[in-house]
């Protein structure tokens, strides 16, 4: 008789696992006994080495990583595949949205997007009152922390100030949920002043939203635009995101004698293994798999033309470290200019070399570079291009050390300032600051307040509360809290330092 696989049955009786997420380990456990795309011995001995990351997306990439359909077309058409008419009141359009999510893949096997809410649902709000609105968004964001509970699962709102983003963000607040993760789409000459200050205010109460640089993306993206998903990735709507491979940069800076061979040598070396990486994924996805024959297809919802591949970075700030040590430098990243300085190179050589390499069955035949959030288990390595915890300077000099990488990072780079609990009786400064984060380059702006039980670990939301229960061996309804336990744990983020802000008027000033 066959040995078994320990690791199922460790899976199957796991007390703290429910029986949904007992089902998803078991299935990722028998993805990950198949035989990986192939690669060659370099790449993989770059791989097993963990200087490149496949993030542990699976062996088979069956179905691509992050998926934003254009549910636009599912509330215009209906589905033919899923015997579903096309919407005509609101309540029917809520509806169709739920029963749609539920067909979208992502590397979560739940959807990572939900679109953009309040251009999905104001064509049905007519002849629907305001506090009409407000319970059915309540009701309706009730189900998808409860049905999907997921913290990577992302809606977006914006930027226009409207009726049903309002009722977004009154029902976010009030609810405190870590589930739907929310992006507020900001541009100056469209948003109102009103509607940034109820987004800045939300974030003093649960640290949600996010506040993405609209003008920003929108030169990236053109007219058929972009979403905000998962933690701060921005991708093409209508298709997504078929991998996310990354390279630790420390671990490079580690080998590299100095930073001209960092630069000149090493960086393009594990640039191209990395590429290589992504380039086998790739071609499975789309010459093995299978997965663009679906519906998701052949009814419009994605086009397979629209799919990126993510080339991620992260450690940025111990690579610099490394690199200020071996040529005798004692300034830190973060704090010192000439630190600062090396980062903004390296993240410009980056592009660089991301941007010289063609691609098969990618968007625009280029890979998008991207700041990379972490994972729960990298022990000593700080997320993309961030200033490591417990480390951070005054929320202004925060922005201003971190604003030039922003440039380079298409796909998404965010930071997260953790802000003392005191901005709760000013949330003009917290505007103010995401006002001036953008006038010197950012495209998100995040924050966390101190004191709040929901907030940010990479950019998914945990509650400290549920961390404690899981702890404590009680399990947690929420498939993100068991990561969010363990990132506390191996990276640090609950030694974040909160602080005042500072020179808030920092929006159009020269500082």
């Amino acid at each position: 008789m066959p040995s078994e696989n320990p690791n199922f049955r460790r899976i199957v009786n796991d007390p703290t696992l429910s029986s949904a997420q007992k089902a998803r380990a078991l299935s990722l456990e028998a993805e990950n006994s198949l035989t990986y795309p192939q690669i060659d011995e370099e790449t993989r001995n770059a791989l097993d080495a963990r200087v490149i990351c496949d993030m542990y997306e699976g062996h088979a990439p069956y179905k691509p990583r992050y998926v934003l359909p254009d549910y636009g077309v599912v509330l215009e058409n209906g589905s033919e595949w899923l015997e579903l008419p096309a919407p005509k009141t609101l309540d029917e359009a809520i509806n169709t949205l739920m029963i749609a999510y539920h067909h979208v893949p992502s590397v979560t096997a739940m959807p990572v997007y939900i679109g953009q809410l309040d251009d999905l649902l104001l064509p049905f709000c007519e002849g629907v009152s305001d506090e009409a609105l407000y319970q059915k968004i309540k009701l309706f964001w009730r189900y998808l922390d409860r049905v999907l509970p997921d913290a990577f699962m992302h809606a977006n709102i914006g930027p226009t100030d409207n009726r049903v983003a309002r009722a977004v963000l009154r029902v976010d607040a009030e609810l405190k949920q870590i589930a739907p993760n929310l992006t507020f789409f900001y541009d100056p000459q469209i948003s109102s002043d009103d509607i940034l200050r109820q987004a800045v205010e939300n974030i003093t109460k649960c640290s949600k939203p996010h506040i993405a640089n609209h003008p920003l993306h929108g030169e990236v993206f053109g007219d058929r635009g972009y979403g905000i998903v998962s933690c701060y990735n921005a991708l093409p709507v209508c298709g997504g995101a078929s991998t996310l491979t990354r390279v630790n940069l420390a671990a490079v800076a580690e080998r590299s004698r100095n930073v001209e061979e960092f630069l000149a040598v090493k960086l393009p070396h594990y640039v191209d293994l990395n590429f290589r990486l992504t380039e086998a994924r790739i071609d499975y996805l789309f010459n093995q798999s299978g997965f663009f024959d679906s519906f998701l297809v052949t009814e419009g919802w994605i086009d397979e033309t629209r799919f990126t591949a993510m080339f991620g970075i992260f450690a940025m700030a111990e690579a610099v470290n490394v690199l200020q040590d071996k040529q005798g430098a004692k300034g830190r990243y973060g704090h010192d200019p000439q630190a600062n300085a090396l980062g903004h190179r390296i993240s410009a050589r980056l592009e660089e070399l991301v941007a010289a390499r063609t691609l098969k069955n990618v968007w625009r035949s280029r890979a998008m570079l991207h700041s990379q959030a972490g994972l729960s288990t990298d022990t000593g390595y700080t997320p993309g291009v961030r200033i490591p915890y417990g480390t951070e300077p005054d929320p202004v000099s925060h922005v201003q050390a971190l604003a030039a990488h922003h440039r380079h990072y298409a796909s998404g780079v965010s930071e997260i300032l953790t802000l003392d609990e005191t901005v709760n009786a000013n949330p003009d400064a917290v505007m103010d600051l995401c006002k001036g984060a953008f006038a010197k380059g950012f495209r998100e702006f995040t924050a966390n307040v101190g004191g709040n039980d929901l907030v940010r670990v990479t950019g998914y939301m945990i509650r400290l509360s549920d961390v404690e229960q899981y702890n404590a061996k009680n399990g947690s309804r929420t498939n993100t809290t068991a990561l969010g336990a363990e990132a506390a744990k191996c990276t640090s983020i609950l030694q974040r330092k909160p602080r005042v802000v500072a020179n808030e008027l920092l929006a159009g000033a020269d500082q």
